[in-house]
């Protein structure tokens, strides 16, 4: 095995080529827990489309009808400025975790690697043995043993490509949809499958040969960790002090036997010894197979552990620091304006335009304005609102299209045509009215639009000179 170094990638060989890594199976606490972690997640994401909270699946993104429904709270195209406070939200708590306890999101919860290490690597495990038996199997020439094997797994990859790619679209599509399309020839809607099938070959490529590349080549994340921790955040590292000089097994040595299996589970193929490096993603593969062969050797565990810079050094970290604090206000000022905002969503929309055309009509001595007025109900249930002219109306104007009542369904959307007419005679200057949209179930909420009533300059109809200034806008 290639030793690892700072100045090469583990996983690349001498001509640039991709390297395949086999990391090694590894049992303990950490492991345990990041398995029962990524089976939670994992859980998560298969249920959520099935979950209904207020008539729609918990998560659903409508970009057809131009609903996003989260937890209950459905947004329309015109409250997406909501999901800024929500999206800056979850990437400034990502950089605040990263200031704890540097990059455990990586190794813990990115759905990268829960889909890596705790589904393909464990189809890869079951179907082609441990890690030794799988480097041997890619050193073998082809036999109808490996045809069969290689296979088989693929095959499984692709299953499993399909179905994550198929789960991912209902979130766009809803369950109850995507069944229909599946019953269905792809033809009658190829963009959804054509997503399907360009997600299931990225996944299939993704997690079938780049692997591990990914996290060290294409993610940022790990370049923006050296700006985001500082000596004092929590990290894995190796206790040099402790552990230095290695020596084997009797020797009056440091504790470390240098036997390199915390290099053989990495599932990056570094060696943690080096110190902090990119490419780690804060499994903790290494700490329980340090503390396996500690407990072999009847020494202390914690060779290989969670600690900061400050720590391993023998110094007392400090968890409570300025930039944690300064952190902490900052994330508690976004939650309360991402809940301010949520809170305050208004769950009526109405607009009034002027319709195309000219802006205004003449015709056996009436004059006529006409606007478009449409209601947009964003609430998940049925509503009732009342539209009325409101403002200086003059007794002459003539109001039709505009009834008094008008009932949504869930998400519904109305338009009405409102025609005002006015006798020319009676046009002096143009005016303003106002539309008034009330939701009769609950009062509070009200929408006024202002509509401006056009017509003729009557001085236009006299033969005095004009100025220019006299035109009516």
């Amino acid at each position: 095995m290639k030793t690892p170094t700072l100045d090469t990638l583990s996983s690349i060989h001498e001509d640039g080529s991709h390297k395949s890594v086999h990391p090694a199976d590894v049992h303990g606490p950490f492991t345990q827990w990041r398995r029962w972690s990524a089976l939670l997640l994992l859980g998560i994401y298969i249920a959520l489309p099935w979950i209904p909270v207020n008539g729609f699946p918990a998560v659903f993104l409508d970009v057809q009808e131009r609903r996003f429904h989260f937890m209950g709270l459905t947004l329309a195209t015109q409250d997406l400025w909501v999901g800024f406070f929500l999206i800056t939200g979850l990437a400034f708590s990502l950089f605040y975790v990263t200031a704890l306890f540097g990059r455990v999101w990586c190794g813990w919860t990115c759905p990268y690697t829960v889909f890596l290490e705790h589904v393909y690597r464990r189809i890869e495990r079951w179907i082609d043995g441990d890690a030794t038996a799988r480097r041997k199997l890619d050193a073998a020439p082809w036999t109808p043993n490996k045809i069969w094997r290689r296979a088989l797994k693929h095959g499984v990859y692709l299953l499993m490509s399909a179905l994550i790619a198929h789960i991912f679209l209902s979130y766009f599509v809803s369950l109850k949809k995507l069944y229909q399309m599946m019953q269905g020839p792809p033809g009658e809607h190829l963009m959804a499958f054509g997503i399907m099938v360009f997600l299931t070959g990225a996944l299939y490529f993704a997690f079938s040969w780049f692997r591990e590349q990914f996290c060290i080549i294409l993610c940022p994340y790990g370049r923006l960790q050296s700006a985001l921790i500082d000596d004092h955040s929590v990290v894995i590292g190796y206790d040099k002090i402790r552990g230095e000089p290695r020596g084997k097994v009797g020797s009056t040595k440091g504790d470390c036997i240098d036997c390199r299996r915390c290099v053989q589970v990495c599932p990056t193929s570094i060696d943690i010894r080096n110190g902090m490096q990119l490419e780690c993603i804060g499994c903790a593969a290494c700490v329980d197979a340090c503390d396996d062969i500690m407990l072999k050797l009847k020494r202390p565990k914690g060779l290989v552990r969670y600690d900061s810079y400050v720590g391993l050094q023998g110094g007392k970290t400090k968890l409570l620091r300025p930039r944690i604090l300064l952190y902490t206000a900052l994330l508690f000022i976004g939650i309360g304006a991402f809940a301010f905002s949520a809170t305050h969503i208004t769950p009526l929309r109405a607009s009034s335009v002027r319709m195309l055309g000219a802006p205004f009509y003449v015709a056996d001595g009436v004059l006529r304005n006409q606007f478009l007025i449409r209601v947009i109900n964003k609430r998940n249930t049925p509503a009732k609102y009342r539209l009325e002219l409101v403002g200086e109306v003059p007794a002459e104007l003539n109001v039709n299209g505009l009834t008094e009542t008008l009932e949504l369904g869930p998400l519904g959307e109305d338009q009405k045509t409102l025609v005002l007419s006015l006798p020319e005679k009676a046009f002096k200057k143009s005016f303003k009215l106002q539309v008034k949209v009330t939701d009769t179930e609950r009062g509070d909420h009200m929408i006024t639009r202002v509509m401006e009533f056009l017509g003729p300059d009557p001085r236009l109809q006299s033969d005095a000179p004009l100025n220019p200034k006299d035109y009516i806008q």
